[in-house]
């Protein structure tokens, strides 16, 4: 079969799954009353929000798993696919046990901060020890030069950082209908650019398979979650999203394009580090509200407006990110 068919097989088929499966966990975790708890200190208007099913991570996780099952009687998906699927839902269960917790306690807070970083970081190092004993390179690539450096033993560390760092920013991220999961498939969508040139080259252990099952049941998820919203991924979804992007960036050896491919998460996180340090050493804020989504809310923007934008402003970055890397 042509390529090109397989790869719109396999979005159109991990869509289904993920829309099947959101048709029946929406209306359940409602009867559940299994809803979202609105921070106090949040914009107003979301406070409507309140009692949105949350935990809907689980539509796109499951509907990416089975397609990734499915895929793998055919030898689609190898041994870096198998990596990345399985830290997507190791993140995945860290936030789902942060939002179990959220609604068995009735509060907007699960985890203790250093039990879910922990639990993170333990997630992290299991994947990049797994993928050290097949031989991995420690070395980092650094775009528009193309030098290496290497990294040596210092480069879990670093993966560890990315890793983490990159499953946070995209739980900031995930704060608007639809905001994560478009900025998701977006990255994604230029990563899976990224696995196909190396599949030609040098092959990409299945993560050119892995790039368009996750992007259609990060789309069936957007049939739930584009505004107004019938439910949220939660921690469930915005850790594992995260986690995927980074697991991509480093099987792929694009660690640094990551700034692109995740550059809307990015610049969520530097905003929220911005406004922390402004007010610490000069008692004000440089945004109405941080992260920066919300400053752009309490502008007067509508929610839709703001997340249109910063999805062209992802797409934006993405196409950036594909053309530095060609100049490697």
């Amino acid at each position: 079969m042509n390529k090109g068919l397989v790869y719109i097989v396999e979005i159109l088929a991990s869509f289904i799954v993920a829309a099947a499966i959101g048709h029946v966990f929406v209306p359940y975790m409602r009867r559940l009353k299994i809803g979202q708890h609105i921070r106090g200190e949040g914009p107003r208007v979301h406070f409507k929000k309140a009692g949105t099913p949350t935990m809907g991570g689980v539509i796109f996780l499951l509907g990416t798993v089975v397609p990734v099952i499915l895929g793998a009687f055919f030898g689609l998906i190898r041994r870096d696919a198998w990596l990345a699927t399985g830290v997507f839902f190791a993140f995945g269960l860290i936030g789902f046990i942060d939002d179990w917790r959220k609604f068995r306690l009735g509060r907007s807070l699960g985890l203790r901060a250093r039990e879910k970083m922990g639990l993170e970081i333990l997630a992290a190092a299991v994947f990049l020890y797994i993928w050290r004993m097949g031989g991995s390179s420690s070395s980092v690539i650094v775009p528009v030069i193309n030098r290496q450096i290497q990294l040596g033993a210092l480069y879990p560390i670093f993966g560890i950082l990315v890793m983490v760092g990159s499953s946070n920013a995209m739980n900031l991220t995930d704060g608007l209908d639809g905001l994560a999961a478009g900025v998701s498939a977006i990255g994604l969508g230029a990563l899976s650019v990224v696995t196909l040139a190396k599949a030609g080259l040098e092959g990409a252990g299945g993560l050119e398979h892995l790039a368009p099952m996750a992007i259609g049941a990060i789309l069936g998820f957007l049939m739930y979650n584009r505004h107004p919203a019938r439910v949220f991924m939660g921690d469930t979804g915005s850790l594992a999203l995260g986690a995927l992007l980074a697991a991509f960036g480093m099987l792929t050896k694009t660690e640094l394009l990551l700034l692109f491919f995740a550059g809307v998460p990015v610049v969520e996180t530097l905003s929220v580090i911005a406004q922390v340090i402004s007010f610490q050493l000069f008692g004000r804020r440089i945004l109405k509200m941080s992260p920066l989504h919300h400053h752009f809310e309490l502008l007067g923007w509508p929610e839709v407006r703001v997340v249109r934008t910063f999805w062209l402003a992802q797409a934006l970055l993405a196409g950036a990110g594909i053309w530095v890397m060609s100049l490697v």
